[in-house]
């Protein structure tokens, strides 16, 4: 058997054991890795090491600590009530403002998975006191995310900026945001209007939950770090995993945040996963598993077809999958071969942009995290557990997540993603 093809069972055995199992699928990749290299004998321990990336593993430390000790000081849960509070009884602001808190909330540096979290502890109880349906400001929330996950200084952003420097190619961010906002706002307009949100009217009184409620010194603080931080890294060109291990420092030095705290709060199976996975890849890129990859998903491919055949690819990888932790690091690899093998015709933001918006959007299936952050919101409100029983929910967020896939497909095809090339 070719040595490339069996790299690439490889890869592709460790990610059903992983899904199967339920186990860390960087785990099984560094142990994969062990097995390929000394079992062929092509690859020692320096070689399976070096595909570890200690750059991506300390910008996602890095960060991942940051906003531990930020998210645990509560300013930015006090700044959002506040901006809520601000709305009074302007109701139909509510659904822009789910979306806007999941995509800030993931662009400033903590990420997609944070901020899903973030976006329905704030959607919940705006649908209590709005009337909005819960399921569909917990959808903007998620769709928010998607969004906001791709800018410069989030771990996504990082990661997919490191694949795709490796093949020396250039996607500004920028891009990869105009092109996510637009495939998420068509959903978020699908959903709206699909669970009426435009007949809800605005309530007597909206309870202003912040009133009497002050920032503190060490929130304060907090809140310029964040903005410090921001400024090192798009001003000053700081790596964003040094800035974000600067201002973690500065403000356990200064007693704001709790060192042992800190530690606790960081994902260390997502850090695992994703660099651990990137010890197997550089592997299957050694041997030609990658080109041989390429090859592949080139011949089922047209120019017109590439962006949606590539994206419907990566969303249904990713229903079964980790999109940071299996996706992006199997199919972005593949983007430059596969341009070149179409003659150069096929915008490469395209298909990293439809690689990157797909296999987010594919998460709001109950079996991904979207969906379970969406499920665990719902289920644990004593109103709302009971009135969307958790069977009924499964199947509805099921069928968002197949028809939201189906609908980024068509747009895929009809090119809405060559607007921002």
């Amino acid at each position: 058997m070719d040595i490339g093809l069996a790299a690439l069972l490889l890869l592709l055995f460790t990610v059903l054991v992983g899904f199967v199992k339920k186990l860390n699928v960087g785990l099984l990749a560094i142990a994969g890795a062990v097995i390929l290299g000394y079992g062929t004998g092509l690859f020692k321990g320096a070689k399976i090491i070096a595909g570890f990336s200690a750059n991506l593993f300390m910008i996602l430390l890095g960060i991942t600590l940051f906003f531990g000790i930020i998210q645990s000081n509560g300013c930015i849960e006090l700044s959002m009530r506040k901006l809520v509070g601000l709305f009074g009884r302007h109701v139909w602001l509510v659904p822009p403002l789910v979306y806007g808190v999941g995509f800030v909330f993931a662009a400033i540096g903590p990420g997609c998975v944070p901020a899903m979290a973030f976006a329905a502890a704030v959607a919940v109880p705006l649908a209590h006191e709005t009337g909005y349906h819960p399921i569909m400001l917990l959808l903007l929330g998620n769709l928010g995310t998607y969004c906001g996950r791709f800018s410069p200084i989030t771990p996504e952003g990082v990661l997919i900026q490191e694949i795709l420097g490796k093949q020396g190619i250039v996607v500004p961010n920028s891009i990869l945001l105009l092109d996510t906002f637009l495939g998420t706002l068509v959903l978020a307009v699908l959903v709206f209007f699909f669970y009426k949100g435009y007949q809800v009217k605005a309530p007597e009184k909206i309870s202003r939950t912040e009133d009497g409620l002050h920032y503190t010194a060490a929130q304060l603080i907090a809140l310029g770090s964040v903005a410090v931080m921001i400024l090192l890294v798009l001003k000053l060109g700081m790596n964003v995993g040094l800035a974000s291990f600067l201002m973690a420092a500065l403000l356990i030095l200064l007693g704001i945040g709790d060192e042992k705290t800190a530690f606790k709060s960081v994902p260390w199976s997502t850090l695992i996963m994703v660099c651990g996975v990137g010890v197997l890849m550089n592997l299957v890129i050694a041997t030609g598993g990658i080109n041989l990859l390429a090859r592949m998903i080139s011949r089922a491919m047209s120019p017109s077809t590439a962006g949606a055949l590539m994206g419907l690819l990566a969303g249904v990888m990713s229903w079964f999958s980790s999109a940071i932790g299996v996706v992006f690091p199997t199919l972005l690899p593949t983007v430059g071969l596969v341009g070149e093998n179409l003659g150069g015709t096929v915008p490469l933001s395209e298909l990293v942009s439809v690689v990157a918006l797909f296999a987010s959007v594919a998460g709001l299936s109950p079996a991904s995290t979207g969906g379970a952050v969406i499920m665990g919101a719902c289920g644990t409100d004593a109103e709302y557990g009971k009135k969307y029983p958790a069977e009924k929910l499964f199947l509805e967020l099921l069928l968002w997540a197949i028809g939201s896939i189906g609908l980024l497909t068509l747009l895929a095809f009809l090119g809405l993603f060559r607007i921002f090339v």
